[in-house]
């Protein structure tokens, strides 16, 4: 493409180089983040116009998660199967699903919504898991079963009732994702 066009004026506008800036960013792979900083927008809905999920480890995740029949399990499941998250959110949990992830899962609580007010994540009603965390799940419920005991030969009946809830709601999630409790599982993969 020649800088000028037959008439001598201007073939090429900033504007116009912007848009194919941003969107041979997006087709390479290139970060929101990235895409947002070298445009200098301010939210990642400004950039969205150029890019769709193409990383092939980003869409897997977020399709893991998002996509219609994922198989999830967690208080916001509910939400995520009958499809009511607005756009928004959808478009925020597009560019940052990153930087929701957590020790078995994932939290999907937004900005907007202020910092999660729950140390303890399993029983966030935003908290939201996938199969591909079932081996830490099983993991970490071998790891409560194991204070469990060590609190019952203690005689510590409310560290026995700790370790027991968190068992529980790890048993719960497993179910809900059809998955085994046992860690076997594992082991046959």
């Amino acid at each position: 493409m020649a800088i000028f066009n037959g008439e001598g004026k201007p073939a090429i506008h900033p504007h116009r180089f912007r848009h194919t800036l941003g969107t041979q960013l997006a087709e390479k792979g290139a970060r929101m983040q990235t895409i947002m900083k070298v445009l200098g927008h301010k939210s990642p809905g400004m950039s969205m116009t150029y890019t769709h999920i193409s990383d092939p480890t980003v869409l897997a995740d977020y399709q893991a998660v998002l996509q219609p029949g994922a198989v999830i399990a967690g208080p916001l499941a509910d939400t995520l199967r009958a499809g009511r998250l607005d756009q928004d959110a959808l478009d925020w949990l597009k560019t940052n699903l990153y930087k929701t992830e957590l020790e078995l899962g994932r939290c999907l609580r937004l900005p907007q919504e202020g910092p999660c007010e729950c140390e303890l994540y399993l029983s966030c009603a935003k908290f939201i898991t996938t199969p591909q965390y079932a081996p830490r799940l099983r993991e970490r419920l071998c790891v409560e079963r194991q204070l469990v005991a060590d609190a019952e030969a203690r005689g510590w009946e409310r560290e026995v009732e700790r370790h027991q809830r968190t068992a529980d709601r790890l048993r719960s999630l497993l179910d809900d994702l059809g998955e085994p409790h046992d860690a076997t599982a594992d082991e046959d993969h």
